[in-house]
């Protein structure tokens, strides 16, 4: 018979859980104890555990986050309109949401299951009775109504947008987001200097003046007693990123990158950029077997043109992930010209959700997406021979 158990701790998971065969290092535990330890204040994550009389055959991590306007609209405007706008907005989304997968990081990392032992429908079947259990348990404990339910990331390639009938059953419609930037690394690239020689020289130039600019930098990893020495201006740095966003749905709690080191240890590396022995930049990534992704950094918003800090950042990563021998580079979301401009692709991205409200018509819900996560214009470079 298969059933679920919901979990909201690390500790009480079954001994098994680290024993299924996925790679995804954000469904294993060191990352998820990691992520308990310093979550975002609005943001609790819970686990599902599917079993097959005693042997358990599936995954999944939900996530309740709780969302008002101070958390979601970051950089503030006096524009009627705009005002407004988001007024709105926070009226319709304001509240409490669950969340199948990982908020905090682009991708799909909240499901698993074993294919030879549960049908893909059925494993959805039991998320969403999960799902409903859960919202129960939220609304005795914490006297909160779930508002939002969604299913995140998912390329166009993945299997899951065949379950239609599962989909429309549960009234969650399919909505595209930014594309996730991904860089396939050439297997015939061992070291930078393969990376270098494959520009055309318009980008091998670019690449040359970019360095010249970052060169008065000096860059350090930072092992745990440096980022617990650094813990302070990191996350100062962090904000001056993330509150330039606009739009973002959490804030990192100020022992996230500490937490990560502790529990990841050589699976997390953060980088730190110093001038003159001061700290103004840094950025951190997590090596997810064959993938490297990238994560969270931050900088010095008035020495990040004179240094062309982040297109340095970029470089780094590309180099990093070249000469460590893995196969794909996970740039995420946003600035995706530049991104492309040093050799990530895009890939389109998409979510099903909906809003538990039947007053609010999930078209409306869809135009909120829309303008929360605007699907830019932008010209694609192509930067190799």
């Amino acid at each position: 018979m298969i059933h679920f158990k919901l979990f909201n701790t690390i500790e009480d998971l079954p001994e098994s859980w680290n024993r299924l065969p996925t790679q995804d290092i954000f469904l294993k535990t060191p990352f998820l104890k990691a992520l308990e330890q310093s979550s975002p204040n609005n943001i609790t994550s819970y686990y599902l555990a599917i079993f097959k009389a005693e042997k358990l055959i599936g995954i999944a991590i939900l996530q309740r986050i709780e969302m008002y306007a101070e958390d979601i609209f970051r950089k503030t405007s006096t524009n009627f309109f705009k005002v407004m706008v988001k007024k709105t907005i926070a009226k319709i989304v304001r509240g409490n949401g669950i969340i199948v997968g990982n908020v905090m990081h682009t991708g799909q990392h909240g499901l698993f299951f074993l294919k030879e032992e549960i049908s893909q429908e059925d494993y959805l079947n039991q998320i969403s009775e999960a799902i409903k259990e859960l919202r129960k348990t939220i609304k005795k404990q914490f006297r909160k109504k779930i508002r939002i339910i969604a299913f995140k990331d998912y390329f166009e390639t993945d299997n899951i947008h065949e379950n239609h009938a599962f989909f429309k059953k549960e009234n969650l419609y399919k909505v595209q987001v930014q594309p996730n930037m991904l860089f396939a690394i050439p297997k015939e690239w061992h070291t930078k200097e393969d990376y270098i020689a494959a520009f055309t020289k318009k980008y091998r130039d670019r690449f040359k003046r970019a360095r010249k600019k970052g060169a008065s930098l000096e860059l350090r990893e930072l092992d745990l007693e440096d980022i617990n020495k650094h813990a302070s201006r990191l996350f100062e740095l962090y904000g001056c990123v993330s509150d330039n966003a606009g739009v973002n749905s959490f804030k990192l709690a100020n022992n996230h990158f500490y937490s990560l080191k502790e529990h990841l240890k050589e699976d997390f590396k953060i980088f730190g950029y110093f001038l003159n022995n001061e700290l103004v930049g840094f950025y951190s990534l997590i090596l997810n077997n064959k993938k490297l992704e990238t994560y969270f950094l931050g900088y010095h918003p008035e020495l990040q043109h004179e240094h062309q800090m982040y297109l340095n950042m970029l470089y780094n990563m590309a180099n990093f992930g070249i000469e460590n021998n893995f196969e794909t580079i996970v740039f995420a979301r946003t600035a995706m010209e530049i991104k492309s401009s040093i050799g990530a692709k895009p890939h389109n991205m998409y979510l099903y959700l909906k809003h538990t409200n039947n007053i609010i018509a999930n078209t409306v819900l869809k135009l909120i997406v829309k303008y929360m996560n605007p699907i830019r214009e932008w010209q694609e470079r192509h930067p190799f021979k």
